[in-house]
């Protein structure tokens, strides 16, 4: 039995052996082992670095080569058949098989499937090559492939008018200024080929046109490939035809040479102000004088002064308000968008970034257009990167949509400030004089298309960039309704020098500032600095009487004089800290808390007048802290120790070999605890610095006070991470600081008055009690003929006794209330 069982056993063991093996083979051989030695890197392969005979292969990301009599393609992904040879099958890269044509048919038809005999020579692909004027046939009506390709020549004839397409494989119908010029389809001498277009040369077009582009930041000019080609053509279309998308497409030519011109130069601008002033018959456009029919609307004219009446003459005839039930903050800024040739592309809205280089949020990019909300964005961005997203630049005349009182929608045309604006040869838009401001309406974002020479398809060699663009919202006076006058688009353009994309980058920045007339509140401030100011002097005079009569001088001297004016920096920085603090609670209360929009927060600029103000303060307090310094530093302080010798005792002469009697010596030790307590009561406060500091930062940072010194119209004390944050205002930061710091003062004060002095300790009546129990008085002279006397002498007559006389002094008091300890002042 034993024996049987082992043996069982035996065999049980082998047979598992034997099927781990089995199972561990069949994994091995169905999931492939991972060698400790292998590695997962491979060459790389770009497919403009394979040879001619190879192509990309996109799966394995390797050059790979190409069958017999192949090449590669155009893209550098497949393999074509080689010239002379067809397609017999095609199922993409390698997988293409080839087949020679015969000797009768060398020619390829164009799909390459087929050979064709041509009617002349081949072309370096082997396609069959027709003449120019003819078209190339391949096959009937039906589709059946000829024997023979054949050339047709199109039909010139006046009943026809056609020629052969860019692709020459159809005839097409003649372009028209062609048939209207010549009646034919070639324009010949006199007349004049242009951009493709034919024109008489009869008429009084300008002649001598200048194909350049200004680069008036970089001080050059070149000539630009664009404007050599489709200038004339679209000037000559839209002078001779009225052609709209050559109107346009001249326009935009003048904006790319940032609406500059003078009264000499032929340029892109000076033929617009010709076509302008040679169509003077034509009607205007919704009544604006400066946008004449078919023309777009650039300019509002070149007449001094005429800036400042079209910023702020008209309101716009809507309303912006914070709360309430009329809430309206946002601003519906949209734009008429053209692409280079003068095409209509969309409207759009401004939201989602349309104006804004700097990549967000689509939240944060949209709070740009929040009204109240001060908008600030920065960033540097790589030149390749504007290079790949601007090919051609993008032209958006810009409006601000509105609702009437009868709930129609309009839009209200939207000036631009460009500050690389030349006329004649002057940056007229960069004066701080509004009055010489030549105001203009289209604008693009970049242009790398007017800087490439020679070549359109070649890289630029100057790029404009849109570097610097500024929304300023201006308030009407004196409005209750939120009333504002046209928003200005403010924009300033860099023109670079392209040498290596890559390393080469661009600021840019986009900014939305809001603007009120600050003359009435700076009135009003330097009224209250007046009168208040003029309280300080009274004050100060008082101050320096009173400090003569204490030091007992009659004479006023050069000390009297240095006496005043140090009282009065510290009243005067008292005027500069109440001024500053009603300041800043006033733009704090009255612009977070408003309903219709009345006022607007200071701008930067506009808030220097504050910062000084506060500078002064400080300054000032200063210097009263520095005088109140060495005032208590030149106090005198006298002890006057009331306690009487108790007897005599024997005492040992020196030198006599004698004895006699002295007066026994009252101890220094109280005297010495006054003085030390005296020191420490030098740092009581009513406040506590510490614990002043640390709540403000509390309610600042933790609560969120800090939120409400933001310049936008909410009044939250909580803000989400993922929105826009705006900058902050330095009044409103100095508002809500110095309000925390004064609350929380106050209610210090108030506690330790109330409370801790009433109910815990009063530190000062302590040591006016501790003066009456030592027998010790104290004498404070501040002046020569001023100071300040605690007089402490006990009524018990000794204070310098054993516990058990203390004790009775004590019960004593208790039976009898003596009198109070005395402070005086004089």
């Amino acid at each position: 039995m034993v024996t049987d069982g082992c043996g069982a056993g035996v065999a049980m063991a082998v047979w598992s052996t034997s099927s781990f093996a089995s199972v561990t083979v069949f994994l091995q051989l169905v999931f492939p082992r991972v060698s400790q030695a292998q590695t997962f890197s491979f060459p790389f392969r770009k497919p403009e670095t394979c040879s001619h005979n190879q192509y990309f292969d996109i799966s394995a990301l390797s050059c790979v080569p190409c069958g017999a009599n192949q090449r590669q393609d155009a893209q550098g992904t497949s393999c074509v058949c080689l010239p002379g040879f067809q397609i017999i099958s095609n199922n993409g890269g390698a997988d293409i098989i080839c087949k020679k044509c015969p000797e009768d048919r060398k020619g390829v038809t164009k799909d390459g499937w087929n050979c064709i005999s041509c009617p002349g020579s081949l072309t370096a692909e082997g396609k069959c090559h027709c003449p120019t004027g003819h078209i190339l046939v391949e096959r009937d009506v039906a589709g059946t492939l000829l024997s023979q390709a054949t050339c047709k020549l199109c039909d010139e004839n006046e009943d026809s008018f056609t020629v052969a397409n860019a692709l020459g494989n159809r005839c097409v119908r003649c372009e028209p200024t062609f048939i209207n010029t010549s009646r034919s389809c070639a324009c010949l001498k006199p007349n004049i080929l242009t951009g493709g277009l034919c024109f008489s040369s009869t008429g009084n077009f300008p002649p001598h046109m200048i194909s350049a582009a200004r680069y008036g930041e970089l001080g050059m000019s070149l000539i630009s490939e664009w404007f050599a080609k489709y200038l004339q053509s679209s000037a000559a279309a839209c002078w001779v035809y009225a052609n709209l998308t050559s109107c346009q497409a001249l326009g935009n030519m003048c904006v790319m040479n940032m609406n500059s011109h003078d009264s000499v130069t032929f340029d892109a601008c000076r033929l617009f102000q010709f076509v302008f002033e040679h169509t003077a018959g034509l009607r205007t456009v919704h009544s604006i004088s400066f946008w004449r029919q078919n023309l777009p609307w650039l300019f509002y004219g070149d007449q001094l002064g005429l800036a400042p009446q079209i910023l702020s003459t008209t309101p716009l005839p809507t309303n912006f308000s914070f709360k309430g039930q009329n809430q309206n903050t946002k601003m519906k800024f949209v734009a008429a968008s053209y692409d280079v040739r003068g095409n209509f592309l969309k409207w759009q809205t401004l939201e989602g970034g349309v104006l804004q280089l700097c990549p967000d949020t689509e939240t944060r990019l949209n709070a740009a257009y929040s009204f109240g909300t001060t908008y600030l964005q920065n960033c540097v961005i790589p030149l390749s990167k504007l290079l790949t997203d601007f090919p051609t630049p993008i032209f958006y005349d810009l409006y601000l949509e509105y609702t009437n009182e009868h709930q129609h929608q309009y839009i209200w045309a939207v000036p631009v400030l460009n500050l690389n604006l030349q006329h004649n040869k002057m940056f007229v838009n960069q004066d701080s004089n509004s009055g010489k401001w030549l105001l203009t309406r289209r604008i693009f974002l970049v242009d790398a298309l007017s800087g490439r020479e020679n070549d359109l398809g070649s890289q630029p060699r100057l790029i404009r960039i849109a570097t610097q663009i500024s929304l300023s919202i201006r308030l009407v006076p004196n409005t209750k309704n939120g009333n504002i006058y046209p928003p200005l688009i403010t924009i300033g353009y860099s023109d670079i020098d392209v040498k290596d994309p890559n390393s080469q980058f661009v600021k840019i920045s986009f900014s939305v500032k809001y603007e009120m007339n600050q003359g009435e509140a700076h009135t009003q401030t330097d009224i209250a600095l007046g009168v208040l100011g003029g309280l300080a002097v009274l004050s100060s005079l008082l101050k320096t009487a009173g400090w003569k009569r204490r030091i007992g001088s009659p004479m006023i001297d050069l000390q009297t004089v240095m006496k005043f004016l140090v009282y009065y920096a510290g009243d005067l920085a008292n005027v500069f800290v109440i001024v500053t603090v009603g300041t800043g609670l006033y733009w704090l209360i009255f612009f977070k808390a408003q309903k219709s929009v009345s006022v607007l927060l200071p701008m930067p600029a506009q808030e220097e007048r504050f910062v000084t103000y506060v500078g002064c303060a400080f300054a000032l307090k200063a210097l009263q802290f520095l005088h109140k310094l060495i005032s208590q530093i030149t106090i005198d302080i006298f002890f006057i120790d009331w306690e009487r010798p108790k007897g005599k005792v024997l005492k040992a002469v020196e030198g006599e070999g004698g004895v006699r009697s002295a007066t026994v010596p009252v101890s220094i030790w109280r005297t010495y605890f006054v003085a030390n307590e005296w020191n420490e009561i030098q740092t009581v406060r009513k406040i506590n610095p510490l614990f002043q500091v640390l709540t403000v930062l509390f309610f600042l940072e933790v609560v969120g006070f800090k939120n409400l010194a933001l310049m936008d119209s909410s009044s939250s004390l909580s803000r989400n991470p993922s929105s826009y944050i705006a900058p902050y205002s330095h009044i409103l930061r100095y508002a809500v600081s110095a309000a925390l710091w004064l609350v929380i003062g106050i209610i210090q004060i108030m506690f330790f008055a109330v409370f801790y002095e009433r109910f815990i300790e009063d530190k000062i009546r302590q040591f006016v009690d501790l003066c009456c129990m030592s027998n010790i008085s104290v004498f404070l002279l501040s002046h020569k003929c001023f100071g300040y006397y605690i007089h402490g002498r006990s009524v018990h007559g000794h204070a310098d006794t054993n516990m058990e006389e203390m004790n009775m002094n004590l019960k004593r008091e208790a039976e009898i209330q003596p009198a109070q300890p005395v402070w005086l002042s004089g």
